[in-house]
């Protein structure tokens, strides 16, 4: 029996946060260096990478482990929020009139800080950018994304997109890309689009692993297409998430601006560009393909992968948890982030549900509207 529709959004966003929470502790770090610190790969969640967290550089002061998400959940709830204010499709306007407010003045607990605070004092500088550019310097919505680093900062959190458009990749991508544009521009906005046409893609019929990427390739444009393109022929040669992990890095690496130090970015880091593309997408769908669109080995691949792997594992996460619902995602694992990050996974997962068919219910509306209103033009009498 196919998972419902409920269950598939559980699935996916339960999927990231998981994922999320298990790449957290070792972003950053390579491959080798996560297994020399934890002994061989990691296989579940982890403790902090450094046991003096509170003060080691880079890590302090967060609290990276033990089951806490970082601020990829964290502004995936905030943008599932939105969607339970606007009970719409968003566009950029909806994230200067919803999401800016949020970050900004409401207190939350913030795993990461161990304390509640607001969600703006956790992110990083380039999802600060949007407060900046929104609230104090009051630039147009779907212009701010402009100036600011190219990163994966919009498309880790565009899961919630790709649900509210399941079945839907084409309206996916086109609803990512506005709700993106106050935040990223160039590859980072398209990556945004195309990770979440991926999600959506998840939940079509008979979806698989590699109908997702096809779906994605369908869309993607320029760097980003030709970098997913790369990592994909190469994944589809392994069915072995730790062999994978080099093969993967290879071929994404002319495509990737930030280096082989990911710490240590090169000059052109994260500049706009029409031929490069964010690292973390490619790989995740790559990871995916390896898996078969398993969940547990999409994420363990993304995890040890490294370098940027939170976001990695909660794009792979996210995705492989819309194709097969709620019961892909280990409990020992959910049960666990929940706990030790105090946050409640399932019930923004039933406010998207609601959402989702009430939007589907106005989109049937509109298009009835409009074939009767085409139908008048077409055929007058």
């Amino acid at each position: 029996m196919q998972p419902t529709l409920e269950d598939r959004i559980t699935g996916c966003l339960v999927g990231a946060a998981v994922g999320d929470a298990l790449g957290g502790p070792v972003e950053g770090w390579t491959p080798e260096q996560i297994a020399e610190r934890h002994g061989g790969r990691v296989r579940g969640i982890v403790g902090p990478f450094h046991a003096d967290w509170r003060t080691a550089r880079p890590i302090a002061p967060y609290h990276k482990g033990d089951g806490h998400v970082t601020d990829d959940t964290l502004m995936t709830h905030a943008l599932i929020r939105v969607y339970a204010k606007v009970r719409d499709h968003l566009d950029a306007y909806s994230v200067a009139e919803h999401l800016v407010p949020d970050l900004m003045g409401t207190p939350r607990w913030v795993p990461e800080l161990e304390a509640e605070a607001l969600p703006l004092q956790r992110i990083f500088l380039a999802e600060k950018w949007i407060v900046a550019r929104l609230h104090y310097g009051h630039v147009d919505p779907r212009e701010a994304g402009a100036g600011n680093i190219v990163n994966c900062g919009a498309a880790m959190y565009m899961a919630p997109v790709g649900a509210v458009n399941a079945g839907n990749p084409a309206g996916a991508y086109a609803e990512a890309l506005e709700v993106a544009a106050p935040h990223q521009s160039s590859y980072g906005r398209e990556a945004a689009g195309v990770f979440a046409a991926a999600v959506a893609a998840a939940f079509l019929p008979g979806a698989t692993a590699t109908s997702v990427v096809d779906e994605a390739l369908a869309l993607a444009k320029d760097g980003t297409r030709a970098a997913i393109e790369a990592v994909c022929e190469a994944a589809v040669a392994y069915d072995d998430w730790e062999r994978a992990i080099t093969p993967l890095r290879e071929a994404v690496a002319p495509f990737d601006t930030v280096g082989p130090h990911y710490r240590e970015p090169s000059l052109g880091a994260r500049r706009p560009s029409r031929l490069h593309a964010i690292e973390e997408l490619p790989v995740a769908l790559g990871m995916l393909l390896v898996a078969d669109g398993g969940y547990e080995p999409a994420v363990l691949g993304s995890v040890n992968y490294g370098r940027d792997c939170d976001s990695i594992a909660t794009m792979s996460g996210a995705i492989a948890g819309a194709l097969a619902g709620s019961a892909a995602v280990p409990e020992r694992w959910s049960t666990e982030v929940a706990r030790a990050s105090r946050l409640d996974l399932h019930t923004p997962a039933a406010d998207l549900s609601t959402v989702t068919r009430e939007v589907f219910t106005r989109d049937t509306t509109r298009r009835r509207t409009h074939e009767a209103a085409f139908t008048a033009i077409a055929e007058p009498r």
